[in-house]
């Protein structure tokens, strides 16, 4: 069974910063390529940034580039997200996701982060 159990959100004021945490099981996480989305209220869930099995490359939206950094510890099964300079438009619910069916129809619980103005 794919689990994913994201942490690491919270209550932040805009500029400030937070690190998302995710980790995987019931998968070989090393061999996946790894992915974060949001959803913010009233909206569809969007894609955020990507990193490769191996870490080497990485992928962000544009609304956050510059601003966020993916990285990932295989040792750990675990995928990070780094934000800094955060702003108000980027309160959302961080979700991690493996892209590749059929682990992508897997969502964890999702980590709730709130950046004040």
């Amino acid at each position: 069974q794919v689990q994913l159990v994201e942490s690491g959100g919270g209550l932040v004021q805009a500029g400030g910063s937070l690190r998302l945490s995710c980790a995987g099981s019931g998968f070989v996480f090393s061999m996946n390529t790894m992915a974060w989305y949001r959803q913010a209220p009233g909206k569809q869930r969007e894609f955020v940034a990507t990193i490769t099995k191996d870490g080497v490359s990485t992928n962000y939206a544009d609304s956050v580039k510059g601003r966020f950094t993916i990285s990932r510890d295989n040792a750990k099964n675990t995928v990070y997200l780094q934000m800094h300079s955060l702003k108000p438009e980027d309160t959302a619910v961080y979700y991690c996701n493996v892209p590749k069916f059929p682990f992508s129809t897997y969502w964890g619980q999702g980590t709730q982060v709130i950046v004040s103005s």
